[in-house]
């Protein structure tokens, strides 16, 4: 059974920095897109970065530049270290994967910001709140 955690979320100020955790377990898949999202109040659920299998990687305009997402196999865990925060990052964070990208018709750099729904794995999402 496929499970993911997240961990690592909290309550910073403006400028800040965090580190969030994704501890995955229940698969062997070689080849994976992995991808970390998130959904604010009353908004759309927005995807922020994805890192596939084979260690490339791919960001959300809005967080280029101040986010990096990495993997860390030997622990199974996939990170997402957010700098310089602001208070528009503020929201719940999920780490998704997706075991299938392989098969998928495009990479997973490119549909992973408008097919959410090809991520057949969710966390249960970590809280970030930033303030001014």
């Amino acid at each position: 059974q496929v499970q993911l955690v997240e961990s690592g979320g909290g309550s910073v100020q403006s400028g800040g920095s965090l580190r969030l955790s994704c501890a995955a377990s229940g698969y062997t898949y070689s080849s994976y897109c992995m991808g970390w999202f998130r959904q604010a109040p009353g908004k759309e659920r927005e995807a922020v970065a994805a890192i596939v299998s084979d260690g490339s990687t791919s960001y959300a305009d809005s967080v280029k530049g101040r986010f990096t997402i990495s993997q860390d196999n030997a622990k199974n865990t996939l990170y997402l270290q957010m700098n310089s925060l602001k208070p528009e990052d503020t929201a719940m964070y999920y780490c998704a994967a997706d075991l299938m990208s392989r098969y998928r018709p495009s990479r997973c750099g490119y549909y992973y910001k408008s097919r959410p729904d090809y991520f057949g794995y969710w966390g249960q999402g970590t809280q970030v709140t930033v303030s001014s």
